[in-house]
């Protein structure tokens, strides 16, 4: 792809001139959207105390405050970039390649991410910090066709540049000094993503067994019956007949119920002190 010098400067100083300043996530898409046809971006940052912040986002507007909402309210933890994140990856990524097989086919998928309307998303992962890293999506929808290898291969290539952008704005932000609107109620900022995360990982567990738990957490994180049988060293009709007792012990009939039931349960814990979330749960709800 030949990139016009002149042009790509020009509006790489505008990015440069904005570090520390609020204009900075624009600036950057501006030069994002003029290198590769980008339709959307989201750029998130993690603190692993707190729940994600949106620093950016052009999302149509009818898809923002409904799929925003049910990403921060704890759908995030099921996130493939979040996870990888988790797991220390860092920088340029192609969702494909981070996503576990099954993901199109998990209730995520179809509950969240089919509705941003992205058909395709790459971006990049950059690790801030001990506890802090930022999640930078760019999304081609509907009206496009998926990145081709060229721009998939430039954005790589830019990854260095964009990197020290990143490091150098975001390390200077302090987005926790004054509590935000998230609706949570009975939670403070500062515990509730410790909360969230303990709540996915013992998800179940009151009600399960061991390995039917795990089974029930990778069905969770976007995984195939196949995937889940490697991973756990069963097979494949094993990991269904676990579903299947897992499926009749929470009083679920598929993977949609499934999905609702850990975001309710997520969303009920008003007094949260730890364990399997569904013990507040479904006491409530008697």
């Amino acid at each position: 792809m030949a990139i016009n010098l002149a042009d790509f400067s020009k509006r790489l100083a505008a990015v440069v001139a904005s570090i520390g300043q609020e204009s900075l996530p624009d600036h950057l898409m501006v030069f994002f959207k003029k290198q590769v046809d980008i339709d959307n971006a989201v750029i998130l940052f993690y603190n692993r105390e707190h729940p994600p912040k949106v620093t950016y986002n052009d999302l149509p507007s009818v898809n923002q405050s409904t799929h925003i909402t049910l990403f921060l309210k704890g759908a995030y933890l099921l996130d493939p970039c979040y996870r990888a994140a988790r797991e220390g990856f860092n920088g340029y990524y192609q969702l494909d390649q981070l996503a576990p097989t099954g993901f199109r086919k998990s209730e995520y998928y179809k509950n969240y991410f089919r509705y941003t309307g992205l058909i395709d998303e790459c971006g990049y992962i950059f690790k801030l910090g001990p506890d802090h890293f930022l999640n930078v999506s760019l999304g081609r929808d509907e009206s496009s066709q998926r990145f081709n290898l060229s721009q998939q291969r430039l954005l790589k290539e830019l990854t260095p540049l964009i990197k020290e952008i990143c490091l150098a704005h975001w390390r200077t932000q302090d987005f926790y000094t004054q509590k935000d609107t998230h609706e949570h109620i009975g939670h403070s900022e500062d515990s509730l993503h410790t909360q969230l995360e303990s709540a996915l990982n013992s998800f179940g567990t009151s009600i399960l067994t061991d390995r039917e738990s795990q089974v029930i957490q990778l069905f969770l994180h976007g995984h195939s019956t196949k995937s889940i049988a490697e991973k756990l060293g069963i097979s494949p009709e094993t990991v269904k007949l676990h579903r299947k007792n897992s499926y009749a012990k929470l009083d679920v009939r598929s993977q949609a119920e499934l999905f609702f039931l850990f975001i309710d349960a997520l969303s009920s814990m008003d007094n949260y002190t730890g364990g399997d979330p569904l013990t507040g749960y479904l006491n409530h709800e008697k």
